[in-house]
């Protein structure tokens, strides 16, 4: 499983792939230049129960990290990863 990083001036997202094939996509939204807001995450049907989202929500938390920024996870499925993982906390 690879996970890419698209950013662009006011959004960007990560996109996980296995073998070429998307397997997952969540976006964001830039507030400010030290924010992102994380609004969506989908994970193709085949591909559920992988841990696909969580590894997306994962590269996000290590993008922040190192860009010094937080994070806002407005997406259910973000906030959820968050909520159960203490440890991802730091980039709130």
């Amino acid at each position: 499983m690879e996970i890419e990083q698209f950013n662009r001036d006011t959004k960007g997202f990560f996109r996980a792939t296995d073998d070429g094939t998307e397997a997952g996509r969540m976006t964001y939204s830039w507030a400010g230049e030290d924010r992102i807001i994380i609004d969506h995450t989908e994970v193709q049907t085949a591909f559920n129960g992988k841990g696909v989202g969580k590894k997306m929500v994962h590269a996000a938390v290590d993008f922040a990290r190192e860009k010094k920024i937080s994070i806002i996870p407005l997406c259910p499925f973000a906030k959820s990863v968050f909520d159960k993982e203490g440890e991802l906390r730091d980039v709130l």
